[in-house]
This record gives C-alpha cells, structure tokens and sequence, in this order.
C-alpha cells in the first residue's frame, strides 16, 4: 500500500512541474513564481481572436515601446528578442531605461514580414496597428509557429486584462496582479483630486498639415484624458480611433489648452510653431496664452504608463483650469 501512494504522489508531483507555474522560496523567505508549465495549453479571447499558448514563450517580439516597456515592468525582458516602432518613442521611463536600451531592436519603425518570420520568435506581444491589411498577418505568422497576442485595449479594464493574461502565460500572475493593483490606486487618487473640478477642454494635436490629426472618442488616450480631469473635444468621433478634423472644427469647440503628441518629428517645438503661424489655430484664446501641454505619444497608448500618464495630464490641467 505505501509502495502504490509513493507512486501516486510522485505522479502527482510529476504532472505539477509539468502543467503549471509553481513556487520558489527566495532568501527573504518570500515565495515567487516558477516557471514549470511545459506541455499545458492556456486559450485567451485576444478581442475576439481564440488564440492558444502552449507552454512558456521562449523567444518574444514585443511590439511597439509600450508593449516593450510593459514587460520591462513586469519582468519579462529576459524573454525580449526584439522590438520595433522606437521611432515613435522618447525613450523608456528612468527606472525601465537600463533595461529596455538592451533589448535588441527588430525594426526602428514598423516591423517588417521579413524581420518577423525569420526572427526565431515564437510569440509577439505587439500594438494592432502593426497588423492587418497594411501590416502583418497573425494568420500567416501562426503558420511560422508564431502566437500573436495583440495589445489594443480601449479602456484601462481592457489593458488590466491584457496584464493579467500575459501574468498567466509567463507564469507572474502575482507580479501581474500587484502591477495591477497600483495602477488602479494611482488613478484612484488623482479621480479623486479631479472631482471637484470643472474638467478642461482638451485638444489633442499630433500633427498638422491639411487639418489636424487627433484622437477619436473611442480612443485610449480619450479615456485618459478624463480620468485626469479633461474632455476631448472630439469625444463624440466615434467611428475610428484617430480621425482628421479641420482647423475650424477646433475652433468652433473652443479648447482650454492644446495636447501636443512628442515623438520623433517634428518636434514639440516645431509643432507649436506650426500652430502659433497657422492663420486659423493662431486665433484661439488657449494659442495666444500659449496653454500648451505635451505627452510622449508612448504615453498615451495602452501599456505600463497608465498612472503615470493620468498624473502628468492632471497636473498640466490643473495649471489650466
């Protein structure tokens, strides 16, 4: 009888280092998780998309600078082969440079289908905008043994989602829920200072030329906003996620303080030199108080910087207000 419980047990323990993440006793006596998961197979709704993980990523393409940030939060750069759209960045937050500098750099703007498919990677963590008709194809890269699990939330619950589940692939689901958890403490406190206050008319400016490219309704970077104390003033363009609008459209809905997207070119600088000799913007009353706010463009897409973000805008709103 003991001889058959021995070998249960040692089944039992078998098929644990097998099938999940287990834990570790560190020096301080804390437990972390283990990477033990060999042969389970984990299904997530990646927005509508059933994709399947089986085992641990080995080798990751991360994306877009938030989604490569966001693992550097989490701790997953180890797993980091490459990355992609640094042009669209001003470089990682002090505490992830160090780390991120090292991730070795797959394309410096979009990531190509060549790049890609002969990368060696077996799972992308990437920002939809680098998919689909004008970019890579998931179905095609499944067929080159590639997972692709896309970052595209539209609201903060979305983006906690997509932490906890890339906390569930690579065995971190206590790391990930942590990371969750003060996040959404962080943006509790500045709703809170925000209440009170009458919320200021934002518009957001990322470029010009034949109009002006801003943000759309159902944009993250919208959501943003609010919960640092603004309003979009195009919060009612719903239909796509970025649109272009004219110059007296932007007028006509009188904003407090322009937003000025910061990333490669042209400059910020060059930017409020754009509006300031433009003979429509030139006319608001927020231009000629040069009540301008700037955001990295990272900073505004879903990722890591979530807190981060909401406590910068409310701090440059309330300046404002």
């Amino acid at each position: 009888m003991k001889k058959k419980m021995s070998a249960f047990l040692a089944a039992v323990m078998i098929f644990s280092v097998l099938s999940g993440c287990g834990k570790k006793e560190t020096k301080s006596g804390q437990s972390e998780n283990v990477d033990h998961r060999e042969k389970t197979e984990l299904a997530f709704d990646n927005y509508g998309r059933k994709i399947t993980v089986q085992g641990v990523p080995k080798k990751v393409l991360t994306l877009g600078p938030n989604c490569t940030e966001l693992f550097c939060a989490l701790g997953l750069e180890k797993y980091v082969i490459g990355d992609s759209l640094n042009n669209h960045s001003r470089g990682a937050l002090p505490q992830y440079k160090e780390t991120y500098d090292k991730i070795p750099e797959l394309n410096h703007s979009s990531a190509t289908r060549e790049s890609v498919e002969t990368s060696g990677a077996d799972f992308i963590y990437g920002i939809d905008w680098e998919f689909g008709e004008e970019g890579l194809d998931v179905d095609e890269l499944e067929q080159f043994g590639i997972t692709t699990y896309m970052n595209s939330a539209s609201t903060p619950d979305e983006m906690y989602q997509e932490i906890r589940d890339l906390g569930e692939i690579f065995c971190i689901e206590d790391k990930a829920e942590a990371y969750v958890k003060e996040q959404k403490t962080r943006i509790s406190a500045v709703k809170d200072q925000a209440a009170n206050r009458k919320p200021v008319n934002v518009l957001v400016y990322d470029s010009g030329n034949d109009g002006i490219f801003t943000c759309g309704g159902n944009n993250f970077e919208t959501l943003l906003i609010e919960l640092a104390g603004g309003k979009n003033i195009f919060d009612d363009q719903t239909k796509k996620q970025w649109i272009t609008v004219s110059y007296e459209e932007a007028i006509a809905r009188e904003p407090d303080v322009i937003l000025i997207h910061d990333y490669d070119s042209p400059s910020v600088k060059e930017k409020i030199d754009e509006i300031k000799n433009n003979a429509v913007l030139s006319q608001l009353e927020c231009v000629k108080k040069e009540r301008f706010a700037t955001i990295e463009l990272e900073s505004v897409l879903p990722g890591d910087r979530m807190a981060y973000t909401i406590e910068k805008l409310a701090g440059d709103f309330h300046e404002f207000s």
